[in-house]
């Protein structure tokens, strides 16, 4: 089972220990404004050392893709090479302040506008711009240059965005945030979107529709190219989720299957640190007709060098200076270093790997859809004959030291397990998650009450995770 709780270093705190001095002022002192001095912290007094082994003992509890696989579905929790992080700390890069003038920032501006140029041609569009933060601000971004091209076009009775059953939940978050009517359209049995609802929710109020693809069982939409078509006859736009591009890179390119706009994550595609709420990137690429609304400014390049341009009929900007920079290098730096050839082997060992390992659990777990996946799949987690469900299998495979796979998404698959190995993981890794879970299912079987009260192995056991949403617990009270 586990121990007690250890100390935490409130406990440890013992009067007139100290883990750091501040070193001789070398410069004159002054007092500070009456009032903005606090003497009432209670910070806990500990030596260099317990403050130390405390934080470091409190990082080996996390789970992190550098310890463990991640098979976290629709995230892309691929390995971050750490040359990405070198690159980023270049001091001519890192240490460049947004209020520099451009002749002397004309690094950092080549490589923001390289890096433009690069998802361009991986992406098949005409333009991009890196401002948006995070996939969902990107998303935002792609509705509100949507929704600027039809009313420069005068044609302002579009008001509906058509959103498949099984798309992420910030798209039609978003289009309700831009002022728009979410038409939601069902799957067909093959996972595809339905064709026939499709076309009857297709008329001359549609903004457009949103699409990822691959969907988010993992598979490929078979009939994109006439989802586009059906789309495009009535006035409408198509955007691309980008989520998922990891299955598509040099393989296919959404701009030349009939996508309008699409954002990128360059936080999973790109191997940008991912997960703890950041730092994200979500660009958007768009084909010509749409450049001209893209937020600003993005870079430009003429004779004298690189410089900062906002779209004639920009939405405006999106975030303060220019989108976060630090992810540009490390994203361009991947690009760069995997070069055309090698972006397409990750999308390639990313398939094969989800396919192999689809192949390995299928046997154990039900599969939503049964048809060669993309980069992704997604099986029920419950076990029939028990009361076992998905949540549980999750919270046991933490005892085993695997990090569970995305729960209950899609929404339109009962008892949901998504699972993405990524091109990263190896086939010895693949196998020891595989044997795992039909080793928790056979336990499911003989002893389901081991999976209803697990984890056993973590410091605290399942939590009441609604009451930790609603009632968080943010400070110490000893």
């Amino acid at each position: 089972m586990w121990n007690e709780p250890e100390p935490v270093i409130f406990e440890l705190s013992s009067p007139g220990r100290t883990a750091f001095t501040l070193p001789e002022a070398d410069v004159p002192l002054a007092p500070l404004p009456e009032g903005s001095v606090r003497s009432d912290l209670k910070l806990p007094e500990v030596s260099e050392l317990q403050f130390v082994r405390h934080y470091t003992h409190l990082s080996q509890k996390n789970f992190s893709i550098d310890t463990v696989f991640y098979p976290l579905g629709s995230c892309t929790m691929k390995y971050n090479p750490k040359v990405n992080e070198k690159a980023a700390a270049i001091e001519g890069l890192s240490q460049v302040h947004p209020l520099q003038p451009e002749a002397s920032a004309q690094g950092s501006l080549e490589l923001m506008y390289k890096l433009q140029e690069a998802l361009k041609e991986i992406a098949g569009f005409s333009a991009v711009s890196l401002q948006p933060a995070a996939g969902a601000h990107g998303e935002f971004a792609g509705i509100l240059v949507m929704r600027a091209y039809h009313e420069n076009r005068g044609d302002t009775k579009r008001t509906k965005v058509l959103i498949p059953d099984s798309a992420h939940g910030t798209n039609p978050a978003t289009s309700a945030m831009s002022g728009f009517t979410v038409v939601q359209i069902p799957s067909d049995k093959r996972g595809n979107v339905d064709l026939e609802a499709l076309s009857a929710a297709c008329d001359d109020t549609v903004v457009g529709l949103m699409l990822t693809n691959p969907n988010t069982l993992g598979l490929f939409e078979e009939n994109v190219l006439e989802v586009c078509q059906t789309v495009h006859a009535c006035g409408g736009l198509m955007y691309g989720d980008g989520a998922n591009l990891n299955a598509l890179l040099g393989i296919a390119r959404p701009g030349d299957l009939g996508f309008d706009v699409m954002h990128f994550n360059l936080h999973k595609t790109f191997t940008t640190p991912h997960g703890g709420g950041g730092p994200g990137s979500g660009p958007i690429g768009v084909n010509e007709k749409l450049a001209p609304f893209l937020p600003g400014p993005i870079v430009v390049k003429d004779a004298a060098g690189y410089h900062l341009s906002a779209p004639e009929k920009s939405i405006g900007r999106l975030k303060a200076f220019f989108g976060n920079y630090g992810m540009f290098i490390r994203a361009y730096t991947y690009i760069r270093m995997m070069g055309p050839d090698g972006l397409r082997a990750v999308s390639e060992n990313a398939v094969l790997n989800a396919n192999y390992l689809k192949a390995r659990v299928s046997p154990h777990y039900a599969l939503a859809v049964d048809r060669t996946c993309m980069h992704e799949f997604v099986v029920h987690g419950d076990i029939p004959g028990t009361d076992v469900r998905a949540l549980d299998v999750s919270k046991r495979l933490i005892d085993y030291g695997h990090h569970p796979p995305t729960n209950y998404f899609p929404l339109i698959v009962h008892d949901a397990l998504m699972i993405e190995p990524t091109e990263t993981e190896s086939k010895q890794a693949m196998d020891a998650f595989a044997d795992s879970l039909a080793a928790v299912k056979e336990e499911a079987l003989s002893n389901s009450e081991l999976l209803h009260s697990a984890p056993h192995t973590t410091p605290v056991t399942r939590l009441d995770e609604v009451k930790a949403v609603r009632s968080p617990v943010l400070c110490y009270k000893g």
